[in-house]
């Protein structure tokens, strides 16, 4: 979901050791010189922890201000706050920088409208990575861009932030990545970098990774009846989702397409049931984020990803090294049918 009336708050201080490397490669790149975010594998709080609360107490204690982080208990009313809005911010640094990074913020809310060309959906970056990557437990991006390059399993190499951002256009847009050096790329790259000023380059963020369903909850997912995940997404999702999954738009937020042709296509970190269930599990509902179980979330993103959505033509190249993820239902190297589609 995403603010459609963003608001600002405070910005928070900045950190005691700044990634400035990455912010000097990313302006000279915007100066005329010259990211979908690291893997969110990692371990959660599961149904017999204290909930997400205690995962960003246990991580980086109780100030989520000096994080820079919307926190993940914040509802519905809070969808539209950035403790960092480039466009009201003194920015402190030139102004064709200044200027691309706050293009970089629009393109991440208003994707398919500022990026017609690769976006091939209904969804916005914002959709996913919540309150403009700045919310704790759903995908946050502040003081990422320190950590690339980084190994990805799923491509065998090192990916820059740029290979991460066209992954994401490929894969949760549907559509194609802008070239590193076009102006969407370089936009997006820069306000990503800008999230990260006053946090340390080469290290990953303690509050990354955390938006996952642990190893011992995971419900294998022929065992998941989506069936009775429809029963739950009519009781905590319908309000906003809509019957058809395709989304209201309300005064706070705009929830993205959740399945066919205007949702992410189905070689899509969000086409992997735990890894979707991981997200619905700390960020959603937006009305009650994290009231709902392990086993709960895992039954919704089943009855999310039996519906139908766009093919990803490349999925079969995935992990050339070996490693297929098991919850990956649309892969027909794991599935030789679709686990929730009978006959099909």
């Amino acid at each position: 979901m995403i603010g459609r009336t963003p608001r600002h708050v405070a910005r928070p201080a900045p950190g005691v050791v700044a990634a400035a490397s990455v912010v000097a490669v990313v302006a000279s790149a915007a100066l005329g010189c010259g990211p979908s975010v690291p893997g969110t594998e990692g371990s959660a709080v599961s149904d017999s922890g204290a909930g997400p609360a205690a995962a960003s107490a246990d991580a980086w204690g109780p100030d989520l201000t000096a994080a820079g982080l919307v926190p993940a208990s914040a509802r519905i009313e809070r969808a539209d706050e950035f403790p960092r809005d480039p466009r009201v911010e003194d920015l402190g640094v030139p102004p064709q920088l200044a200027e691309e990074i706050r293009r970089g913020f629009d393109v991440f809310m208003r994707t398919p409208e500022l990026a017609p060309e690769f976006s091939g959906n209904g969804l916005t970056c914002g959709n996913c990575h919540l309150n403009g990557g700045q919310r704790e437990l759903a995908l946050p991006l502040v003081g990422v861009a320190g950590t690339f390059p980084q190994y990805r399993r799923r491509d065998d190499r090192l990916v820059t932030l740029e290979d991460r951002i066209g992954g994401c256009f490929k894969r949760s847009m549907n559509g194609t990545a802008p070239p590193q050096n076009h102006p969407v790329s370089l936009a997006l790259a820069a306000y990503i970098a800008w999230l990260s000023e006053g946090h340390p380059a080469g290290v990953k963020p303690a509050w990354t990774g955390l938006n996952a369903i642990p190893a011992e909850a995971q419900i294998p997912v022929e065992q998941l009846r989506p069936e009775r995940g429809e029963e739950l997404y009519v009781l905590h999702c319908l309000a906003c989702h809509g019957p058809d999954g395709q989304g209201f738009a309300m005064v706070q937020a705009t929830p993205g397409p959740l399945w066919g042709e205007a949702s992410w296509n189905d070689g899509a970190g969000a086409a992997r049931v735990w890894k979707l269930a991981g997200f619905i599990r700390y960020a959603m509902p937006l009305t009650a984020p994290g009231s709902l179980t392990d086993e709960e979330s895992q039954l919704i993103a089943a009855y999310i990803n039996a519906q139908a959505r766009p093919a990803f033509p490349s999925k079969a190249t995935d992990f050339p090294a070996g490693g297929r993820p098991a919850d990956a239902v649309y892969d027909t190297l794991i599935f030789a049918r679709h686990p929730y589609r009978s006959g099909r």
